[in-house]
């Protein structure tokens, strides 16, 4: 997984939700689509001074999986006893062991900038994913593909911005909603297939904030909408 590789995602997705090609570099999707999803932070392994990327960066000492996999082969991580004299002796050999691992990815290809990845393909800077295909951004996704800037969903596809939500599609901005699919800006909904700013309603079509229009009315009103959302 390289950044054109993502790019190429990244537009196949817009093409999806937007029916347009995506014009943005990665750093500008990043800062509008993605600014508050929980992604990796790029580190240094401790041991090798190499960049990495890491869900946890608390402990501030990194080693990359394949390195701390590499020293146990060789090497292995058992210590030679010694005589420990006070606590801080003792903390202090600790800290020549504790690294944090990174770029933890399982049974998993083509996956870059990322860490704790189970069995996914083509994946970007992302984490807590597992059983996808072409996420872009993404945390705590499952059974999912083609996914930019999603978090803790599940059974998803084609979908920008789609946090705490299942089997939605071709989608923008859905939180906490069930089967939606075609739709920008849900929250709480359930059932819904072409609808815009609605929340807390089922089983509707072709409506906008909570009121139900003709499909001619909606569609042309979403072309606007769409319009909006990538020039503001």
């Amino acid at each position: 997984m390289n950044d054109t590789k993502a790019l190429e995602i990244v537009n196949k997705i817009f093409k999806s939700v937007f029916d347009k090609g995506n014009n943005y570099s990665l750093d500008t999707i990043l800062e509008r689509f993605a600014f508050d999803v929980k992604l990796p932070k790029q580190v240094n392994d401790s041991t090798t001074n190499e960049v990495t990327w890491a869900d946890s960066i608390n402990s501030g000492r990194f080693i990359t999986n394949k390195n701390m996999e590499k020293k146990d082969e060789e090497t292995g991580w058992m210590l030679p006893k010694k005589e420990i004299n006070n606590l801080q002796e003792l903390i202090d050999i600790w800290n020549t062991i504790n690294l944090t691992t990174t770029e933890r990815v399982y049974d998993s290809i083509n996956v870059a900038k990322s860490d704790t990845i189970y069995r996914c393909e083509n994946v970007y800077r992302s984490t807590d994913c597992s059983d996808s295909k072409n996420m872009i951004y993404c945390d705590s996704c499952g059974n999912s593909d083609f996914l930019l800037a999603c978090g803790r969903s599940g059974t998803c596809n084609f979908c920008i911005r789609c946090d705490d939500s299942k089997d939605c599609s071709n989608s923008y901005n859905v939180i906490c909603s069930n089967k939606v699919s075609n739709s920008l800006f849900i929250q709480d909904c359930f059932d819904l297939y072409e609808c815009m700013f609605c929340s807390h309603i089922a089983s509707k079509r072709f409506c906008i904030a909570n009121m139900q229009f003709e499909s001619h009315e909606y569609y042309e009103i979403k072309k606007i909408i769409i319009e909006w959302i990538l020039s503001s």
